[in-house]
């Protein structure tokens, strides 16, 4: 396993201990995610779903409104807020890190404000109100790295070296934070799996997660039930790409991943615990 560089992710009011990997659980409160859009759209639904990833050993709850999946239409950030707040606020009073999952600084303010300890922002803190927001509050942030808009991010992806610019990308939104004033023990990054990307970029991302890690920042995975997968092992159904998913987040903490993003919380958990037993020292 990679060696960390780093033993805690400073998030609000939690110190998040880094020894072990952590699993961020995935809170859809939309109705078209690709995956499981629908299913916790209602805040009964959405608190009862939360508070399973949690028994299941969830580390995080990564609560979202609108979808990012290729293609996916907008939304307005009126409806953004009315989908995420409820449920944010609930779930804050619990004593759990809450992220935000927004690329909007709107809808992040209200969810910080609301006590949100993460803002995952995953147009990468391209938006300079977003990089103020940030610097403002003492919350962790998630950098992912994006291929334009999700409308458009899959139409036609082209690198020279994907692993070299996304981490590029990376390096210059991480000076832009920590400018502004963001200390560099809240920053998180991630290479942004499928968000503008073929299957040959991604493996390349993957294959790449060591040189993302040497960078002093915990490295978030987020390849849970996505595209590639589906294209790697040809399988359509995103609710059948379990073992595809737990291979590469296996492979991830290997390599040197600390938060692995995942639907599947339980089964998520117990792989990544296992396989950093098998390489601790």
């Amino acid at each position: 396993m990679a060696e960390a560089a780093f033993h805690t992710w400073r998030a609000g009011p939690f110190d998040l201990a880094l020894g072990r990997p952590l699993v961020m659980g995935i809170l859809n409160v939309t109705p078209d995610s690709f995956s499981d859009g629908g299913a916790h759209d209602r805040i009964d639904l959405a608190i009862e779903h939360a508070r399973r990833m949690l028994d299941e050993g969830a580390d995080i709850i990564d609560v979202g409104g609108e979808s990012t999946r290729p293609g996916a239409a907008e939304v307005s950030l009126e409806q953004e807020i009315e989908r995420v707040l409820p449920v944010l606020s609930q779930l804050t009073t619990m004593g759990v890190p809450v992220s935000v999952d927004t690329r909007h600084v709107e809808v992040a303010e209200a969810c910080v404000e609301a006590g949100a300890c993460i803002i995952n922002d995953v147009s990468g803190f391209r938006d300079e109100a977003m990089v103020k927001l940030a610097a403002r509050h003492d919350v962790g942030v998630v950098i992912m790295h994006m291929l334009g808009e999700p409308g458009t991010m899959q139409a036609d992806p082209v690198y020279t070296d994907v692993v070299a610019e996304v981490g590029e990308f990376l390096d210059s939104s991480v000076m832009s934070l920590t400018a502004a004033g963001v200390s560099r023990q809240r920053i998180c990054i991630d290479p942004g799996i499928g968000f503008g990307k073929t299957l040959e970029h991604n493996l390349q991302l993957l294959r790449g997660i060591d040189e993302f890690a040497t960078r002093g920042f915990p490295v978030l995975i987020g390849a849970s039930r996505k595209r590639m997968i589906g294209e790697a092992l040809g399988i359509d159904d995103p609710g059948d790409r379990l073992e595809g998913s737990l291979a590469v987040a296996a492979w991830s903490v290997t390599h040197g991943a600390r938060i692995i993003r995942a639907h599947d919380v339980r089964e998520t958990v117990r792989v990544v615990r296992m396989t950093a037993r098998i390489a601790s020292n």
